[in-house]
């Protein structure tokens, strides 16, 4: 347990990033979840809806550090692929 004034006051900043954190790849996650029900269903234009609103979320997710870029980069080319795929 922290006992100095200091290492108390970071565990409390701690809590409060690691809430934002989870919410943020929550967030993140229902919008790609989006996508991929898009897909599935084989909607091309809600799944190009569903990309154009993901993408910046994951790259911001990539920016604030709660997901690597190049994993954010990654998620966004196959995804972008697959709805390409799908509107061949």
């Amino acid at each position: 347990m922290a006992n100095t004034p200091s290492a108390k006051k970071a565990v409390r900043k701690i809590q409060r990033r690691t809430a934002v954190n989870k919410s943020r790849r929550s967030q993140m996650r229902t919008y790609v979840r989006k996508v991929e029900e898009a897909l599935s269903s084989g909607d091309k234009d809600a799944a190009f809806a569903a990309l154009r609103a993901a993408e910046p979320l994951m790259m911001r997710a990539a920016q604030k550090g709660i997901i690597h870029k190049n994993a954010a980069s990654r998620k966004v080319s196959r995804l972008s692929a697959r709805v390409k795929a799908l509107s061949a």
